[in-house]
């Protein structure tokens, strides 16, 4: 078997290709920021904690978006200053504080109304089964990444306690969301959901074996 060191290995291959959508998506993300006269790291702290009353810890959001305490502190005094975020008390600990975002913080995202990133478009180049393909397959590797403890558990339907997989028989829609209490298909699994709640580890597991054979026995676009 080829080593993962190999250049000609088709780890390494998958790696290179996620490298030049990488490379894409931080010139969409200056694009945008610029356009919302943020850098992208604040425009990222804004994205994250869209959706979360409670906001999140000064560590989380580091930890979410991959950078250290330091440089999301220096971001979140910039975004304090320009009134798209507030600081409140902890629920958990008094003496800590929570990021929230203001009206005029989600007005900022909401004027973000730029046409199709090229990101994006790339994905809409891509036949329907093969959106529907790929996602899945993020979502794979995204939970494999929680699962080494490489980023933070993300707010998936496949983590989250309201997620009943293949509940239904309409192969268009065979899942359920406890949530809303409505029946969706396989395009409609979510990466990030504001809705989320994390469900108990016994779950997630048995949440999971039951979505991964049922995408195993239906394939996408049948």
């Amino acid at each position: 078997m080829a080593s993962h060191r190999n250049p000609s290995s088709i780890n390494r291959r998958i790696r290179e290709g996620l490298s030049r959508l990488a490379t894409t998506m931080r010139i969409d993300d200056w694009q945008r920021a610029k356009a919302a006269g943020l850098n992208p790291t604040q425009l990222s702290i804004l994205e994250l904690i869209e959706g979360r009353s409670d906001g999140m810890s000064v560590k989380d959001i580091a930890a979410h978006l991959g950078v250290s305490q330091p440089t999301a502190t220096d971001s979140i005094i910039a975004l304090e200053r320009k009134g798209l975020i507030t600081k409140t008390s902890s629920t958990a600990d008094r003496r800590a504080v929570n990021i929230t975002l203001t009206d005029d913080g989600l007005s900022a995202l909401q004027k973000d109304n730029a046409p199709l990133s090229v990101a994006e478009q790339a994905a809409a180049a891509l036949a329907a089964g093969e959106q529907e393909n790929m996602l899945l397959m993020l979502a794979k590797m995204i939970r494999h990444l929680q699962e080494i403890e490489a980023i933070p558990i993300q707010r998936m339907c496949v983590n989250c306690c309201y997620f009943v997989p293949f509940a239904h028989t309409d192969a268009e829609r065979p899942h359920h969301c406890n949530f809303v209490d409505a029946a969706f298909g396989q395009r409609d699994i979510r990466i990030d959901c504001h809705d989320h709640e994390t469900a108990d580890p016994a779950l997630q597991s048995a949440n999971w074996d039951a979505f991964r054979q049922g995408s195993a026995s239906s394939p996408p676009g049948s």
